[in-house]
């Protein structure tokens, strides 16, 4: 793996969302500042982040069973094993895998633990999904833009403000994309819980200076257009499954999609 950025330093004055759902997860790699928001959170936050998880693994399994083997992954977040790239090379041990995300501390342990097979290449660059085409230029480096790619934005659109154009960067990104691609795509929502939850982690978040915009699934839904939904669809996250048995049927509060590139 190689990482072309310079080393910066760490601001541990306040938390960060990769920090916190690393907290969530039950991770080590978080501080007191992402400790004090994650203990805020009411406990079906824990879950949330869980089920997140869970859909990542089988949406990239059944895209790397599909023939693809080329991912950038932006928002990755700190490394928790099994991360993307084990979980594809596991499969097909050439693939090739981008990390973006943009805290310090997660280039520290990519360094360290995002190793790819000897077949295939993981790299990364610290960058903000909010200037796509600097992702976009690193990511030409490592993949082979005119044979398909995996796009994954994880549990990252709902902390971009409707202001910086969440719609118009996921366009940017797929539009660079070639014909058979896939968006691999989940969302935080408001639409399963009651005013009162849904405030307490909006405020909660917004105290630690992270803005959360929850949408609905229409809302989400238009993150799609253009796209081919594969079945089952956008739905929440346990219902999403495709060549393995149907996880336990909980409750969650993000939808969840994928999406072939025409």
């Amino acid at each position: 793996m190689t990482a072309r950025t310079p080393k910066p330093q760490v601001d541990t004055s306040k938390p960060h969302p990769a920090r916190v759902y690393d907290y969530l997860l039950g991770g080590k790699d978080n501080y007191v500042v992402d400790q004090e928001v994650g203990k805020q959170l009411p406990e079906a936050s824990r879950r949330d982040s869980r089920l997140n998880r869970e859909f990542m693994h089988r949406a990239v399994a059944w895209v790397a069973r599909e023939g693809i083997a080329q991912f950038l992954d932006i928002g990755t977040g700190i490394p928790t094993e099994p991360n993307l790239h084990q979980i594809v090379q596991g499969i097909a041990p050439t693939s090739r895998v981008v990390y973006t995300d943009n805290d310090p501390i997660v280039l520290r342990h990519a360094e360290a633990l995002l190793i790819s097979t000897a077949e295939g290449v993981t790299d990364y660059i610290e960058a903000d999904v909010r200037r796509p085409g600097e992702i976009l230029d690193h990511a030409r480096g490592i993949l082979d833009f005119s044979r398909p790619v995996a796009l994954s934005l994880i549990a990252l659109m709902h902390f971009i403000a409707d202001e910086d154009d969440p719609y118009g960067i996921t366009r940017t990104l797929v539009d660079a994309l070639p014909s058979g691609s896939v968006l691999v795509f989940s969302q935080g929502t408001a639409d399963f819980q009651p005013q009162s939850l849904v405030g307490r982690v909006t405020h909660t978040y917004g105290k630690g200076g992270i803005a959360l915009r929850l949408r609905t699934h229409a809302e989400v839904l238009r993150f799609f257009d253009g796209l081919d939904l594969v079945e089952p669809g956008l739905v929440t996250a346990p219902h999403w499954y495709r060549d393995t048995p149907a996880p336990a049927d909980e409750q969650s509060s993000f939808y969840v999609g994928v999406a072939r590139v025409r």
